[in-house]
Protein backbone atom coordinates (compact mmCIF):
# COMPACT_ATOMS: atom_id res chain seq x y z
CA UNK A 1 0.00 0.00 0.00
CA UNK A 2 1.20 3.48 -0.78
CA UNK A 3 1.27 5.76 2.23
CA UNK A 4 0.63 9.05 0.47
CA UNK A 5 -2.91 10.34 0.81
CA UNK A 6 -4.11 7.70 3.27
CA UNK A 7 -5.35 8.39 6.79
CA UNK A 8 -3.32 6.92 9.64
CA UNK A 9 -3.91 6.46 13.35
CA UNK A 10 -0.81 6.41 15.57
CA UNK A 11 -1.33 5.58 19.24
CA UNK A 12 1.27 6.70 21.75
CA UNK A 13 2.29 9.33 19.22
CA UNK A 14 3.02 12.08 21.72
CA UNK A 15 6.60 10.96 22.29
CA UNK A 16 9.28 8.37 21.57
CA UNK A 17 8.71 5.69 18.94
CA UNK A 18 5.14 6.84 18.34
CA UNK A 19 6.19 10.43 17.69
CA UNK A 20 8.90 9.31 15.26
CA UNK A 21 6.40 7.13 13.42
CA UNK A 22 3.83 9.91 13.19
CA UNK A 23 6.48 12.24 11.76
CA UNK A 24 7.65 9.65 9.22
CA UNK A 25 4.11 8.98 8.01
CA UNK A 26 3.44 12.71 7.65
CA UNK A 27 6.63 13.18 5.62
CA UNK A 28 5.43 10.45 3.29
CA UNK A 29 2.11 12.18 2.74
CA UNK A 30 -0.22 10.45 5.18
CA UNK A 31 -2.98 12.28 7.03
CA UNK A 32 -1.96 11.52 10.61
CA UNK A 33 -4.09 11.41 13.74
CA UNK A 34 -1.83 11.72 16.78
CA UNK A 35 -3.42 9.70 19.58
CA UNK A 36 -2.06 9.89 23.12
CA UNK A 37 -3.19 10.02 26.74
CA UNK A 38 -1.12 13.19 27.08
CA UNK A 39 -3.02 15.74 25.00
CA UNK A 40 -0.31 18.39 25.46
CA UNK A 41 2.30 16.15 23.85
CA UNK A 42 -0.11 15.03 21.14
CA UNK A 43 -0.96 18.64 20.31
CA UNK A 44 2.72 19.60 20.03
CA UNK A 45 3.43 16.77 17.59
CA UNK A 46 0.25 17.31 15.59
CA UNK A 47 0.94 21.03 15.15
CA UNK A 48 4.45 20.33 13.91
CA UNK A 49 3.42 17.71 11.34
CA UNK A 50 0.06 19.15 10.27
CA UNK A 51 -1.84 16.33 11.93
CA UNK A 52 -4.77 16.01 14.31
CA UNK A 53 -4.29 15.60 18.06
CA UNK A 54 -6.79 13.35 19.84
CA UNK A 55 -6.73 12.36 23.51
CA UNK A 56 -7.13 8.60 23.74
CA UNK A 57 -7.02 5.82 26.30
CA UNK A 58 -6.49 2.66 24.25
CA UNK A 59 -7.79 0.44 27.05
CA UNK A 60 -11.24 2.05 26.98
CA UNK A 61 -13.58 1.00 24.14
CA UNK A 62 -15.46 4.31 24.08
CA UNK A 63 -12.28 6.40 24.06
CA UNK A 64 -10.74 4.38 21.23
CA UNK A 65 -13.93 4.41 19.18
CA UNK A 66 -14.34 8.15 19.62
CA UNK A 67 -10.75 8.68 18.46
CA UNK A 68 -11.36 6.57 15.35
CA UNK A 69 -14.56 8.47 14.58
CA UNK A 70 -13.01 11.89 15.20
CA UNK A 71 -10.06 11.11 12.97
CA UNK A 72 -12.36 9.80 10.23
CA UNK A 73 -14.43 12.98 10.33
CA UNK A 74 -11.30 15.04 9.73
CA UNK A 75 -9.21 12.83 7.43
CA UNK A 76 -11.56 10.18 6.08
CA UNK A 77 -11.56 6.54 7.22
CA UNK A 78 -8.14 5.31 8.30
CA UNK A 79 -6.39 2.50 6.46
CA UNK A 80 -3.31 2.51 8.69
CA UNK A 81 -3.03 1.78 12.41
CA UNK A 82 0.34 2.10 14.13
CA UNK A 83 -0.25 0.89 17.66
CA UNK A 84 2.68 2.03 19.78
CA UNK A 85 1.03 3.05 23.06
CA UNK A 86 2.26 1.02 26.00
CA UNK A 87 3.91 1.03 29.41
CA UNK A 88 6.88 -0.58 31.09
CA UNK A 89 7.16 -2.39 34.39
CA UNK A 90 9.79 -4.04 36.55
CA UNK A 91 8.78 -5.81 39.75
CA UNK A 92 10.06 -9.04 41.27
CA UNK A 93 7.53 -11.78 42.05
CA UNK A 94 8.72 -11.77 45.67
CA UNK A 95 10.04 -8.45 46.94
CA UNK A 96 12.91 -7.79 49.32
CA UNK A 97 10.33 -7.63 52.11
CA UNK A 98 9.25 -11.19 51.30
CA UNK A 99 5.84 -10.08 50.07
CA UNK A 100 4.29 -11.20 46.80
CA UNK A 101 4.06 -8.59 44.07
CA UNK A 102 0.66 -6.85 43.95
CA UNK A 103 -1.63 -8.54 41.44
CA UNK A 104 -3.02 -5.18 40.33
CA UNK A 105 0.43 -4.14 39.06
CA UNK A 106 0.56 -7.19 36.77
CA UNK A 107 -3.02 -6.66 35.65
CA UNK A 108 -2.42 -3.01 34.74
CA UNK A 109 0.46 -3.83 32.41
CA UNK A 110 -1.56 -6.57 30.70
CA UNK A 111 -4.49 -4.18 30.40
CA UNK A 112 -2.46 -1.44 28.71
CA UNK A 113 -0.06 -3.43 26.54
CA UNK A 114 -2.08 -6.47 25.51
CA UNK A 115 -5.75 -5.66 25.96
CA UNK A 116 -5.13 -2.10 24.73
CA UNK A 117 -3.58 -3.50 21.55
CA UNK A 118 -6.49 -5.84 20.94
CA UNK A 119 -9.03 -3.11 21.67
CA UNK A 120 -7.46 -0.72 19.17
CA UNK A 121 -7.08 -3.49 16.58
CA UNK A 122 -10.64 -4.81 16.77
CA UNK A 123 -12.22 -1.37 16.44
CA UNK A 124 -9.90 -0.27 13.64
CA UNK A 125 -10.43 -3.53 11.76
CA UNK A 126 -14.22 -3.29 12.01
CA UNK A 127 -14.13 0.14 10.38
CA UNK A 128 -11.44 -0.75 7.85
CA UNK A 129 -13.23 -3.89 6.67
CA UNK A 130 -16.07 -1.70 5.35
CA UNK A 131 -13.78 0.22 2.98
CA UNK A 132 -13.41 -0.49 -0.72
CA UNK A 133 -10.38 -2.65 -1.51
CA UNK A 134 -7.27 -1.16 -3.07
CA UNK A 135 -4.75 -2.87 -5.34
CA UNK A 136 -4.28 -6.57 -4.47
CA UNK A 137 -7.56 -6.46 -2.56
CA UNK A 138 -5.87 -4.70 0.33
CA UNK A 139 -7.95 -2.57 2.69
CA UNK A 140 -5.61 -1.70 5.53
CA UNK A 141 -2.49 -2.38 7.56
CA UNK A 142 -1.93 -2.67 11.30
CA UNK A 143 1.52 -2.53 12.91
CA UNK A 144 1.78 -3.50 16.59
CA UNK A 145 4.64 -2.93 19.03
CA UNK A 146 6.07 -5.76 21.10
CA UNK A 147 9.60 -5.91 22.57
CA UNK A 148 12.60 -8.20 22.68
CA UNK A 149 11.39 -8.80 26.24
CA UNK A 150 8.71 -10.98 24.68
CA UNK A 151 11.49 -13.48 23.92
CA UNK A 152 14.17 -12.89 26.55
CA UNK A 153 12.67 -10.91 29.39
CA UNK A 154 14.85 -9.96 32.32
CA UNK A 155 14.41 -10.41 36.05
CA UNK A 156 11.37 -8.46 37.19
CA UNK A 157 9.83 -8.21 33.72
CA UNK A 158 7.16 -10.86 34.20
CA UNK A 159 4.25 -8.53 33.49
CA UNK A 160 5.96 -6.65 30.66
CA UNK A 161 7.23 -9.80 28.98
CA UNK A 162 3.87 -11.52 29.30
CA UNK A 163 2.06 -8.55 27.79
CA UNK A 164 4.45 -8.26 24.86
CA UNK A 165 4.48 -12.04 24.33
CA UNK A 166 0.72 -11.78 24.07
CA UNK A 167 1.06 -9.22 21.29
CA UNK A 168 3.54 -11.51 19.50
CA UNK A 169 1.21 -14.49 19.87
CA UNK A 170 -1.76 -12.51 18.60
CA UNK A 171 -0.07 -11.35 15.40
CA UNK A 172 -0.29 -14.43 13.18
CA UNK A 173 -3.81 -15.54 14.12
CA UNK A 174 -5.09 -12.00 13.68
CA UNK A 175 -3.42 -11.76 10.26
CA UNK A 176 -5.11 -15.02 9.30
CA UNK A 177 -8.43 -13.86 10.73
CA UNK A 178 -8.36 -10.56 8.84
CA UNK A 179 -7.02 -11.96 5.57
CA UNK A 180 -10.58 -12.29 4.31
CA UNK A 181 -10.93 -8.52 4.70
CA UNK A 182 -7.60 -7.64 3.08
CA UNK A 183 -6.13 -6.26 6.31
CA UNK A 184 -2.48 -7.09 7.04
CA UNK A 185 -1.02 -7.38 10.55
CA UNK A 186 2.65 -7.23 11.57
CA UNK A 187 4.50 -6.55 14.81
CA UNK A 188 7.84 -4.89 15.51
CA UNK A 189 9.79 -6.05 18.56
CA UNK A 190 12.29 -3.28 19.33
CA UNK A 191 15.35 -3.67 21.51
CA UNK A 192 17.05 -0.80 23.33
CA UNK A 193 16.10 2.55 21.81
CA UNK A 194 17.00 6.15 22.58
CA UNK A 195 13.53 7.15 23.71
CA UNK A 196 12.78 9.96 26.20
CA UNK A 197 12.37 7.29 28.91
CA UNK A 198 15.78 5.82 28.14
CA UNK A 199 17.34 9.28 28.20
CA UNK A 200 16.25 9.75 31.82
CA UNK A 201 18.83 7.14 32.82
CA UNK A 202 22.35 8.29 33.79
CA UNK A 203 24.76 8.53 30.86
CA UNK A 204 26.97 5.67 32.12
CA UNK A 205 23.95 3.40 32.26
CA UNK A 206 22.93 4.33 28.73
CA UNK A 207 26.48 3.70 27.52
CA UNK A 208 26.57 0.31 29.21
CA UNK A 209 23.27 -0.70 27.63
CA UNK A 210 24.46 0.46 24.20
CA UNK A 211 27.68 -1.55 24.57
CA UNK A 212 25.63 -4.72 25.10
CA UNK A 213 24.30 -4.52 21.54
CA UNK A 214 26.47 -6.58 19.13
CA UNK A 215 26.20 -4.28 16.12
CA UNK A 216 25.76 -1.43 15.80
CA UNK A 217 26.89 -0.94 19.41
CA UNK A 218 24.56 1.95 20.09
CA UNK A 219 20.98 2.52 21.09
CA UNK A 220 18.42 2.28 18.33
CA UNK A 221 17.14 5.50 16.84
CA UNK A 222 13.38 6.12 16.94
CA UNK A 223 13.45 6.98 13.24
CA UNK A 224 14.78 3.47 12.53
CA UNK A 225 11.67 2.04 14.14
CA UNK A 226 9.56 4.45 12.12
CA UNK A 227 11.27 3.50 8.87
CA UNK A 228 10.52 -0.18 9.46
CA UNK A 229 6.90 0.58 10.32
CA UNK A 230 6.51 2.50 7.06
CA UNK A 231 8.23 -0.26 5.08
CA UNK A 232 5.74 -2.79 6.43
CA UNK A 233 2.96 -0.64 5.00
CA UNK A 234 4.51 -0.45 1.55
CA UNK A 235 5.61 -4.09 1.29
CA UNK A 236 2.34 -5.90 0.67
CA UNK A 237 3.78 -9.38 1.16
CA UNK A 238 4.72 -8.69 4.78
CA UNK A 239 1.91 -10.18 6.84
CA UNK A 240 1.59 -12.11 10.07
CA UNK A 241 5.24 -11.48 10.90
CA UNK A 242 7.05 -10.34 14.04
CA UNK A 243 10.30 -8.50 13.28
CA UNK A 244 12.99 -7.99 15.91
CA UNK A 245 14.71 -4.62 15.55
CA UNK A 246 17.56 -4.92 18.01
CA UNK A 247 21.05 -5.06 16.47
CA UNK A 248 21.26 -8.80 17.31
CA UNK A 249 20.76 -8.09 21.00
CA UNK A 250 19.79 -10.93 23.35
CA UNK A 251 18.98 -9.68 26.81
CA UNK A 252 20.90 -11.04 29.79
CA UNK A 253 18.93 -12.28 32.82
CA UNK A 254 19.51 -8.95 34.56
Amino acid sequence: MKIQGHAALVTGAGSGLGEATARALARLGAKVAVLDLNLENATRVAQEIGGLAIPCDVTQPDSMQQAIDQAAAAHGPARLLMHIAGMGSAKRVVGKDGQAAPLEDFAKVIQVNLIGTYNAARLFAAACAKLDPLEDGERGVMVFTASVAAFDGQVGQQAYSASKSGVVGMTLPMARDLAQHGIRVCTIAPGLFATPLMKTLPEPVQASLAASIPFPARLGKPQEFAELACHIVTNTHLNGEVIRLDGALRMAPR
